[in-house]
């Protein structure tokens, strides 16, 4: 199995040299910047899922394909926000219980294990979806790569990737752990929520009451 698919590779090959600079240029801003910009990657995924869903559905059913991807794209857009939890909460405790059934096999009340693994995908949001965020950007930015040197005639990366699938899977998740701690830095520090929480400005000092004569406009002789 190899992270970065030879095939994918092959189709990216007849990309122009712009197109494959966007899609690099992406992979970047997801891999060094996606939890600082989370929510618009997060609604733009959902978005964008759920047009391509309506219109492969609108095609199926028969009906107004370009409607049906309009209103679920936009409905998909709306809720990506709230469904982002659940998501997390799903995909976490399938994750976890399909490694208790591979660790496991025999073992009996799984929908503990579920519940558990998904508690931990809503917990652990934000570190699953800078891993998720940093290695989505890591695939789409090599796949880039690897298609625009293979498009260039001079190097042959359809074959260089499947005869070293070990070497950059390793490579791949080095750089997703690189791409977590490099979005741990680039993320924004919350301000102080309270006036109280900032510095108080020295007082001014309290000076001496002025006697008699200079209350009335005198100076002292």
């Amino acid at each position: 199995m190899t992270l970065i698919s030879p095939d994918v590779i092959a189709e990216l090959a007849g990309l122009s040299i712009g197109a494959g600079g966007f899609l690099m240029l992406v992979g970047f801003l997801l891999w060094g910047f996606g939890w600082r910009w989370h929510r618009f990657w997060v609604v733009f995924g959902f978005t964008a899922a759920a047009g391509i869903i309506g219109m492969a559905s609108g095609r199926a059913a028969g009906g107004p394909i370009l409607v049906m991807g309009l209103l679920l794209a936009f409905a998909g857009g709306v809720l990506a926000i709230e469904l982002a939890k659940v998501f997390a909460f799903i995909a976490g405790g399938i994750a976890v219980w399909f490694a208790v059934q591979t660790v496991f096999p025999q073992g009996q009340e799984l929908w503990a294990v579920f519940l558990s693994g998904g508690l931990f995908g809503v917990l652990l949001y934000r570190l699953w979806t800078m891993i998720l965020l940093s290695y989505l950007g890591v695939v789409l930015s090599w796949h880039a790569a690897f298609g625009m040197a293979h498009a260039s005639g001079n190097y042959d990366a359809v074959a260089w990737v499947s005869e070293n699938a070990f070497a950059v899977n390793g490579a791949v998740v080095v750089a997703t752990i690189l791409g977590v701690l490099m979005q741990v830095v680039t993320t924004e520090k919350p301000e102080a929520e309270t006036k109280d929480e900032k510095p108080a400005k020295d007082e001014p000092k309290d000076e001496p009451e002025p006697v008699w004569w200079k209350r009335i406009g005198l100076q002292a002789a």
